[in-house]
């Protein structure tokens, strides 16, 4: 039996669940109802539908060991398409018709914003496992939030680039953004982070989401004489800039946030993402059960090779399992500010699949990921790895929330 079986198991008989096993009596038993909201068609979808397969790995998992007290979880799944009018009516409808106990959701930092009040002001726990913008769990104060985050923010994958470029001695990259939520945020982000570590961009490019070819702007970028290339964009757009470095023949390095390891920008890029480097909590690796183990029950269950985006799946599975232990923790009292406070003062240690969670969240914290957590990953024969060949096996050092 896995130690995550083995505490589901004992959690359940810790409250003394009596089952017999009959199916059909099971089958009567009123499902416990999770929403979920991700954009599972449009330009996003590859971190949508990553996203739904690893929760669906989670509730299968949760649900072979008994579910709740006997009560099987079920998802309830929305499309927010990427768009925030759609992402306000999807939250609206799971939190006000459809009445789920909490929501795990949104992969676009705009649609997110856009949907935060209705969790809110309806004292509704969101668990965000992908969208990344700085500003969802500082828009209100953490004592008083019911958002929280299993992915890395922006703030922080920032100054893990900036870092990345001090060290390597290069002091004029060129930015290279897109025009939505999510570039204002992260361009913001990334100018803050740069200037602590005395680097000034050679030259800042927005572009428009959707765009087809950024040859122009990467020949701008050149002329402009920089000495680096940072896009900030999602997956597809990530794949374009790729492609467009490559049609100039411009050999600089390429660096990205955790959009750049989407299975969209290989594909969008026709491989000229490999060499390319990106922000990662989590990366394919052998010498960890956990890793392993969820990637081979997602590939069963998707067929996915390599899986669209193995950060959206592992951080929703991640999320998924927190929220289960919080709620062994509220004695079946699964309102808001019960799941809340939960979530707050987990006392036990979950070894997830991205990391160990020790105290995750606090009172002051609604963020699970600590910089110490980050990698520096990149593409290599197609499927994502560590860049620096150490960090595969310093990666099973276990690394506890700064």
């Amino acid at each position: 039996m896995t130690s995550r079986s083995a505490f589901l198991v004992s959690c359940l008989l810790s409250v003394g669940l009596a089952s017999s096993g009959n199916a059909s009596a099971q089958a009567k038993v009123e499902p416990i109802r999770i929403g979920l909201i991700f954009p599972l068609t449009g330009g996003s979808s590859d971190m949508g539908n990553s996203a739904r397969v690893g929760a669906q790995v989670a509730i299968d998992e949760m649900n072979e060991v008994g579910g709740y007290l006997g009560r099987p979880f079920e998802l309830v799944v929305r499309d927010d398409k990427a768009n925030p009018d759609t992402g306000l009516q999807m939250a609206e409808e799971l939190v006000l018709k459809e009445h789920v106990l909490a929501t795990i959701g949104f992969c676009n930092t705009g649609v997110a914003a856009k949907a935060l009040e209705v969790f809110q002001k309806n004292k509704h726990v969101l668990i965000v496992p992908c969208a990344t913008g700085t500003v969802l769990t500082a828009k209100y104060p953490a004592r008083e939030s019911f958002i929280f985050r299993t992915a890395a923010r922006d703030a922080l994958q920032t100054h893990f680039l900036a870092a990345e470029l001090a060290k390597r001695g290069l002091t004029r990259p060129a930015l290279l953004v897109d025009k939505s939520g999510y570039g204002d945020a992260g361009l913001q982000d990334l100018v803050a982070a740069l200037g602590k570590v005395d680097i000034k961009p050679a030259i800042v490019v927005r572009f428009p989401v959707g765009v087809k070819s950024l040859l122009d702007e990467v020949k701008q970028a050149r002329a402009a004489g920089a000495d680096s290339l940072i896009g900030w964009t999602v997956g597809p757009e990530s794949g374009v800039l790729a492609a467009g470095r490559s049609e100039a023949g411009w050999k600089v390095p390429q660096f990205g946030p955790w959009g750049l390891s989407h299975r969209s920008a290989f594909e969008t890029s026709h491989g000229a993402v490999e060499g390319t480097m990106s922000v990662q909590t989590v990366l394919p690796n052998i010498y960890l059960e956990r890793n392993n183990a969820f990637r081979l029950r997602y590939r069963k269950l998707s067929q996915e090779t390599p899986i669209g985006s193995m950060m959206s799946a592992a951080q929703t599975y991640d999320a998924l399992q927190l929220l289960l232990r919080a709620m062994f923790e509220t004695k079946s009292d699964f309102s808001g500010p019960a799941l809340k406070k939960a979530l707050e003062s987990l006392p036990r240690r979950y070894t997830g699949v991205v990391t160990s969670y020790e105290n995750p969240f606090s009172e002051t914290d609604h963020d699970a990921i600590s910089a110490n957590m980050l990698w520096l990953g990149t593409w290599r024969n197609g499927e994502r790895a560590y860049f620096y060949a150490e960090d595969a096996k310093r990666a099973s050092v276990i690394r506890y929330k700064e």
